[in-house]
């Protein structure tokens, strides 16, 4: 057995490690890649837009470098481009944050095939798909750590997102399955699963008023959670403290899921 004071409080630091955050110059993704950065990583950020100006500061505030990638993670060529800048600029990775995501509501049974393949896409096959390619890397240097995000609907169903709750149910078994075959390369997969929290993606949740009090009279703190609330948790699954975590799906959700 260990000796349990070799313990340290350095164990959640990430120094001289590189992290790649995709959708992380916004919402979420950027609380991912910042918390990140503070932990001691560098950051190479993957993004649609290029709204970076934000993250670029907040980052480098911290004495980290990040470089921004261009992509459309639905792209065989936009992914690989991902890896290589990673590669080519810090000749490692050591940590994936898999969070970029869309979503489309509408009614079950008018749900137009386009949307529902828009949403499987990037939620799902690009996860997977950019997991894969990281995991080779990981692999050779017989380390690292990806984190998927998850949601609530990995566990249920929701209502007018049925793409979705598919999506995010998929990536809940991506993560289990990634775990499988690669923690004996020591290799760590997890998701986090957030629960309500206030971002673009959830305005227009919350500005309906009888549904914005559904949610909250379900969640036990009694508030809809922020990006901040999620920091800390991406910096435990990405450092040595996690460990022996593999597969599991952790939900930052205010106690949704017990209620």
């Amino acid at each position: 057995m260990s000796n349990l004071q070799e313990f340290s409080m350095d164990f959640f630091r990430l120094d001289g490690k590189v992290a790649i955050v995709t959708g992380g110059n916004t919402g979420i993704g950027q609380g991912y890649a910042v918390a990140l950065a503070k932990a001691g990583a560098d950051i190479v950020i993957a993004a649609y837009d290029t709204d970076w100006d934000e993250t670029r500061e907040m980052i480098q505030s911290e004495g980290r470098r990040v470089v921004f990638v261009q992509a459309d993670l639905t792209k065989v060529e936009d992914r690989k481009n991902v890896v290589d800048t990673a590669m080519n600029e810090f000749n490692r990775i050591d940590v994936l944050v898999n969070n970029a995501g869309t979503i489309r509501r509408a009614p079950l049974l008018e749900y137009k095939e386009e949307d529902w393949n828009a949403v499987m896409d990037i939620n799902l096959n690009a996860v997977y798909f950019l997991s894969q390619e990281v995991a080779k890397v990981m692999a050779k240097q017989n380390s690292g750590k990806i984190i998927n995000i998850a949601s609530m609907l990995s566990f249920q169903g929701g209502k007018f997102v049925p793409p979705y709750t598919a999506s995010k149910h998929g990536v809940a078994g991506i993560t289990k399955a990634f775990a499988n075959e690669l923690a004996c390369q020591n290799i760590q997969i997890n998701a986090i699963a957030p629960g309500y929290i206030e971002t673009a993606n959830t305005a227009p949740i919350r500005a309906d008023e009888n549904r914005n009090a559904e949610i909250l009279g379900r969640i036990p703190a009694n508030k809809w959670g922020a990006p901040f609330d999620l920091m800390g948790t991406v910096v435990f699954l990405a450092s040595r403290a996690s460990d022996y975590v593999n597969g599991h799906i952790l939900a930052v959700d205010g106690g949704w899921l017990v209620r």
